[in-house]
């Protein structure tokens, strides 16, 4: 199966983080923390924008970016900003993909975003706004992948409770 990684390289905001962390266990992405973190990993308020979903998880820290890029060299990696040139759509995620994502206060450093210009992408928005928040991002940038990937091992249909969809099929048409 593929593998998707999902990288907060020293988020800030605990809520931010437990949705990004609902993502991932819902999509089977693994989830690195780069340190240092603006909040404790056990804040009740990660925990609660994670609800149940924590045994889900596959969670990797590391120390610092430093740490991060050492651990990783040689893997391929997809720096998001609103710095970048290319659009997130036009890129081709091979696995393992890693999408990088910077602070909410201040994004990725300008350095890093340096060594790999062509893997620098973001998500399209109107002009003078800074950016959209972090787990939103994350959660479209994930979605990109997989739906490029076709969504591998994961359910593609819901069920109603109460009735059947068989019932609704010949109204559909």
């Amino acid at each position: 199966m593929p593998q998707l990684n999902i990288v907060l390289v020293e988020p800030r905001i605990p809520q931010n983080t437990g949705n990004i962390a609902r993502t991932c266990a819902a999509t089977g992405a693994r989830l690195h923390l780069v340190g240092p973190l603006g909040f404790a990993i056990d804040s009740a308020k990660l925990r609660r924008a994670g609800l149940d979903y924590w045994d889900y998880l596959d969670i990797t820290h590391y120390s610092s970016l430093e740490d991060f890029l050492n651990r990783t060299q040689g893997e391929a990696l997809f720096l998001f900003t609103t710095k970048g040139q290319q659009v997130y759509t036009k890129a081709e995620y091979p696995s393992p993909a890693w999408l990088v994502f910077g602070r909410e206060d201040a994004g990725l450093p300008e350095e890093l975003l340096l060594e790999h210009p062509s893997r620098c992408l973001r998500l399209p928005m109107r002009q003078g706004l800074r950016s959209l928040n972090l787990s939103n991002t994350v959660a479209v940038a994930t979605y990109e992948v997989l739906r490029q990937w076709d969504f591998p091992e994961l359910q593609s249909f819901g069920q109603l409770h109460r009735y059947h969809w068989e019932d609704a099929l010949p109204n559909l048409e």
